[in-house]
């Protein structure tokens, strides 16, 4: 399944080690539109609870949902993927997460994880790190907040956490240009995301 209403076409889905990486890339057009200075359409956005209610976090409307699975190190490993792509915006929102293996996620340690999959995402998509910073969930789980820009320059904000054996990334992908216009609606979305304690 490909993603065809995601603008940012999705470029690149791995798991190495125990990172998933999406990269946008705008679709190729024969025919160039002129810029236009107008603001984008702000779409409504809803708090999305994930289907076994282990996260919530607010979409720009009902997100698209997928599911891959992958083969790691560890085994292989279903990935949960939730996109969401607001009409005339350079901009995607997607939150991914994946169970570990038991031993891996009870012996592993959660900071450990979390630069691992830094290191990986930054390495499989030849971007270079703009910053970076340790935080936690609201409810206490180790996370990381990173923000990378890639050669085609497009530019990821991305949070990490560890929690109950998962692995949440959730992340907004979008161009230089869109990042000034949203970012207070880009960093209300990140902070929207909740795990749920089960």
């Amino acid at each position: 399944m490909t993603f065809p209403k995601l603008l940012p076409l999705i470029a690149a889905t791995l798991v190495c080690g125990s990172c998933f990486v999406v990269e946008a890339r705008q679709p190729q057009t024969a025919v160039k539109k002129p810029e236009t200075t107008a603001q984008p359409v702000q779409p409504k956005w809803r708090l999305f609870r994930a289907p076994d209610g282990r996260f919530t976090v607010l979409m720009p409307g009902t997100p698209n949902k997928e599911t891959q699975t992958q083969k790691t190190q560890m085994g292989e490993i279903d990935l949960e993927i939730f996109f969401a792509q607001p009409p005339k915006q350079q901009v995607a929102y997607v939150v991914v997460y994946n169970e570990f293996p038991h031993s891996y996620g009870t012996l592993t340690n959660p900071q450990t994880i979390l630069d691992q999959a830094q290191a990986m995402v930054l390495k499989t998509t030849k971007s270079n790190l703009i910053r970076q910073r340790n935080i936690r969930s609201s409810n206490g789980h180790p996370g990381k907040e990173i923000e990378f820009i890639n050669p085609g320059g497009k530019i990821t904000r991305s949070r990490m956490y560890v929690a109950q054996g998962r692995l949440y990334q959730v992340m907004a992908i979008t161009t230089k240009k869109q990042q000034q216009t949203l970012n207070k609606t880009i960093t209300g979305y990140l902070n929207s995301f909740q795990v749920v304690l089960k």
